[in-house]
């Protein structure tokens, strides 16, 4: 039988869409984890493959939480991207004048990843939380990880099987800097000098950057055996210990190349939720840059290297969410960035909406913060002039984007 609007012969349904989590949706409005739009979905819920679905690369796609778009083509993977920036703003009535090209990050490019380790009825596992539970995939292969993160996933499981009770979890956070692979352990008790001596020797094996342990009373570094700087807008910065990293390096350029396409010609910026740098630095070789952040070792790890780089950065450790920068105070800018968390940042945006800034580089990680702070801004009389969707965790559902806002 023939049916319009999506159904097909044989009680077969087209998937017409992506729901927010990557699920398939039917033209019936059923939900098929693992569809694809183009796909056909049977009576019994089994997913005939279009155009559209691909093999996925990892064996353990479908087990691990860490890759749900495994099986969509990379054109696909652009579109939903898109959609899932442009979606929350239409439904507010904001519409940009124009979208650029969707940025996907290619495999094997993550360069920070936070994993756990644990032991469960005698059996150490190592990897990321299983698809919907707390439960571990014991990973064998990533195709998500930069090659020299993945190389310590062995030697890492090894490292920390004696120190793993039954039910216990010690917390991996490794992220990769031109000095090696910055590495922190938590809830690993190194206190004895057997310990302590196999800390050292297993980093000197790795030819790790810096060992660092959390425990209770913080975050302490074992050994540094390199600098574990990266380079932000040609300047080196030294990254504290779990510091905020954009998690690809071609996913960081993106931005930062959206960024100052926004910027343009301005010689005094403001950088609002700067962390380390990854926009201040880059305007700073032509601008002078105001750098904003409540993360005391983020914002004096940015002072340290603009000092060192000679570059007109003023760093400024200050709570945007308690103490936003004033519409006065922001007056005096020519340009605006700003980069907050997924909680996005409405106090700073009424802020912005009020002020007589003409332009503002706003970059999210969730659409739909980003849309509410939107709002404001376009309520305060900017246009939202263009958006850059950029994919950089790849086969993720996660998506951040630049937006150009202008008076």
């Amino acid at each position: 039988m023939n049916i319009e609007n999506g159904f097909v012969e044989n009680g077969f349904v087209d998937v017409v869409r992506f729901a927010a989590r990557g699920d398939g949706v039917t033209a019936d409005n059923r939900f098929f984890p693992g569809a694809v739009p183009g796909d056909r979905v049977g009576p019994g819920g089994e997913i005939e493959p279009g155009p559209n679905h691909v093999v996925p690369a990892c064996r353990h796609y479908g087990a691990c939480g860490g890759c749900q778009m495994q099986h969509v083509a990379d054109g696909m993977i652009a579109q939903f991207a898109a959609d899932r920036v442009l979606e929350p703003l239409a439904r507010l009535g904001i519409v940009p004048e124009i979208v650029m090209p969707v940025h996907l990050s290619p495999p094997g490019a993550r360069r920070r990843v936070a994993m756990r380790a644990t032991r469960t009825g005698g059996q150490v596992r190592l990897g990321f939380n299983a698809q919907g539970a707390h439960s571990l995939v014991d990973m064998a292969e990533c195709p998500v990880m930069h090659p020299a993160l993945f190389a310590l996933v062995g030697p890492l499981r090894s490292l920390v099987a004696p120190h793993l009770s039954e039910r216990s979890a010690i917390g991996i956070t490794m992220t990769l800097t031109d000095g090696g692979v910055d590495l922190l352990l938590a809830n690993l008790q190194a206190n004895s000098l057997p310990v302590i001596e196999g800390l050292s020797r297993f980093a000197d094996e790795q030819k790790l950057a810096r060992l660092s342990l959390e425990g209770p009373m913080g975050v302490e570094t074992l050994l540094a055996r390199a600098d574990p700087a990266v380079r932000m807008g040609g300047v080196s910065v030294t990254l504290p210990p779990a510091a905020f990293l954009q998690a690809t390096a071609d996913g960081e350029a993106a931005l930062v190349a959206a960024v100052a396409d926004i910027v343009g010609p301005a010689r005094l910026v403001a950088d609002l939720f700067a962390g380390c740098g990854t926009f201040a630095l880059s305007l700073s070789g032509s601008a002078s840059v105001v750098a904003a952040d409540a993360a005391g070792p983020a914002i004096r790890a940015l002072e340290q290297a603009a000092r060192r780089a000679r570059r007109p950065v003023t760093a400024q450790h200050r709570d945007l969410f308690r103490k936003p920068l004033s519409a006065l105070e922001l007056a005096v800018f020519d340009a605006l960035v700003i980069d907050p968390p997924r909680a996005g940042a409405l106090a700073q945006t009424e802020q912005i909406a009020a002020s007589t800034v003409p332009v503002v580089a706003a970059v999210s990680c969730n659409p739909a913060t980003f849309a509410r702070d939107a709002e404001r801004l376009v309520s305060g009389g900017f246009v939202l002039r263009r958006l850059w969707p950029v994919a950089q965790f790849r086969w993720s559902t996660h998506v951040e984007l630049v937006a150009e806002f202008r008076r």
